[in-house]
């Protein structure tokens, strides 16, 4: 199979597969149990037969989508991952998302690969900065959000609180589909609303086995739970009288949206949560390409990488690159074309990716998240596509860095692999890497929106690239895009700013502080400076 041959498989069986995808991410404040819920909804769908966490009790296994050993040590994401499994006839794409803001350019291009998204809210502290930022994009997207309200086996805040938070900070409408009988701390279920009953929760062995739950009718519950019963009817209908009753239009148009009661560590709830995302989680759809056209689902094959990845298996070394299937069939072996680069791109390695954990994948559909092995030609961005005429899908943005250090190999014997590591480390996105006359192609200046983007690639240089770094950190506060490269050495002759490219080629001038960058264009007002936005995207 060429790069030319228009592979397309016959139109029923990709819309046929494709609607039976749901891809969507889990995002989340730092803490608020993210990959603790990613895992148990793995462990209720049975791939997995014992959840743990991260700090777990010996013996007990670690967080799936977790792979990356600082990952384990710090108890956080700090890079995405993905999981497909099987849950009752639908074909589940779910992409865990790095939970600190540092890494908040990784998020934003893990969401661009999704159809919805599950917001993770703490019940003892509801709405939280990076979950605000998260939401944002997911907002800007038009991406649907069911919100898993978590921890309602600790002491928390009010539900009706946490619902009118909703409302009140982001605007969009709760409609509980379940809601706690007993307050935060003390769960004794959830009302099913849909279906009037009680649900019970039967406590499992420090929660490493899918929780077993009794299903009792409204007299039974008022029995078992009294005064708890009738308080939940009672603020559920509160909450649905002012606005909450549920309708999937509203939640499809990403302006309401669906809200459940659990505990991940517990898996309280996570059933529920489950089968909400086959029942209501949209499909995929259409995708539109850089022409404004939409790329329908049974068109030849195309996908864009949205994430590039090494270190998954340490006795590989291998890279890994993500790519979101937007159209057509993927068959393993079949060669398409880089639309970024117009060069073919054979795909004789392609995985199926469980966490860490690869298997062989042969054929994959819209919505699929497929793994190309060795895909050293791959950046994050670029289109593939089967057939001719080529396709492109808009690029994932630059996010405007707000630290920078210069990068030198802490072993002179050893450029070759700094070379090698710092390059790598750019393609992924894990940092930015920045360029200058000043300093030569031997000494890189890294750029992060975060601090612990720096700890990540120091410790990946050492552990992967065999090549220890120095950082030295740069004093710059200010920066703005360098509009004409002609007036480059303009900014270079201040004694507090420079300018330094990117690997895209964007020419960015910083300064020590606001007031280096007023005096230098009061000094000189022909400089055209403009501010720094997200691009690609």
């Amino acid at each position: 199979m060429t790069a030319g041959d228009a592979v397309r498989a016959e139109p029923v069986e990709v819309l046929a597969q494709a609607g039976r995808r749901r891809s969507f991410a889990v995002i989340s404040h730092p803490d608020a149990g993210k990959s603790t819920l990613t895992e148990a909804l793995a462990l209720h769908a049975r791939v997995i037969s014992e959840a743990g966490a991260v700090h777990g009790k010996a013996g007990r296994r670690g967080v799936t989508s977790d792979w990356m050993e600082m990952e384990r040590a710090r108890g956080i994401s700090i890079t995405s991952a993905a999981l497909q499994f099987g849950y009752r006839d639908a074909v589940i794409n779910l992409l865990d998302t790095p939970g600190h803001a540092d890494f908040s350019e990784d998020t934003y291009r893990v969401l661009s690969a999704v159809d919805s998204a599950v917001m993770l809210l703490d019940a003892a502290k509801g709405l939280e900065p990076q979950t605000l930022k998260l939401f944002d994009v997911c907002r800007y997207r038009g991406i649907p959000v069911i919100t898993f309200i978590n921890k309602w086996d600790r002491p928390g805040r009010d539900a009706l609180d946490l619902c009118d938070e909703l409302s009140d900070r982001i605007g969009l409408q709760p409609m509980p589909l379940t809601w706690p009988v007993g307050t935060a701390g003390h769960l004794r279920g959830v009302l099913d609303l849909t279906e009037g009953d009680f649900i019970r929760y039967l406590p499992s062995t420090a929660g490493a086995g899918a929780a077993p739950e009794e299903r009792r009718d409204a007299r039974q519950a008022e029995a078992e739970a009294g005064g708890d019963w009738h308080r939940a009817l009672e603020e559920s209908e509160l909450l649905r009288a002012s606005g909450g009753e549920f309708a999937a239009a509203r939640f499809a148009d990403a302006t309401a949206t669906p809200v459940l009661f659990g505990s991940a560590v517990r898996n309280f709830g996570v059933r529920q949560l489950l089968d909400l995302l086959v029942d209501l989680a949209p499909r995929p759809a259409p995708r539109i390409d850089t022409g404004g056209a939409a790329r329908e689902l049974d068109a030849p094959f195309s996908a864009f990488v949205f994430k590039v990845q090494t270190g998954m298996d340490p006795s590989h070394r291998d890279q890994v690159a993500f790519a979101r299937v937007c159209s057509g069939m993927f068959e393993r072996g079949m060669v398409v074309t880089n639309s970024t680069t117009g060069r073919p791109f054979a795909t004789k390695y392609a995985q199926q990716v469980f966490g860490q954990q690869r298997s062989t994948l042969d054929t994959a559909y819209p919505g699929d998240v497929i793994g190309l092995v060795n895909a050293t030609a791959l950046r994050v961005g670029d289109t593939l596509h089967a057939g001719r005429p080529a396709v492109r899908f808009p690029g994932l943005p630059s996010f405007a860095p707000a630290h920078f250090a210069v990068a030198r190999p802490a072993d002179l014997g050893r450029a070759k692999q700094f070379r090698k590591g710092v390059e790598q480390l750019g393609a992924e996105g894990v940092v930015q890497v920045l360029r200058s006359d000043r300093r030569g192609d031997a000494a890189p200046v890294l750029a992060a929106v975060g601090p612990m983007q720096f700890e990540v690639a120091t410790h990946r240089m050492s552990s992967e690239f065999g090549s220890p770094v120095r950082l030295e950190h740069l004093p710059y506060n200010a920066i703005r895009r360098l509009a004409d490269p002609r007036q480059r050495a303009v900014v270079d002759s201040g004694r507090r700013s420079e300018v330094l490219t990117r690997d895209d080629g964007a020419e960015l001038a910083l300064f020590a502080e606001e007031i280096d960058l007023r005096l230098m264009l009061r000094g000189h007002p022909e400089l055209v400076l403009e501010p720094l936005v997200a691009e690609g995207g």
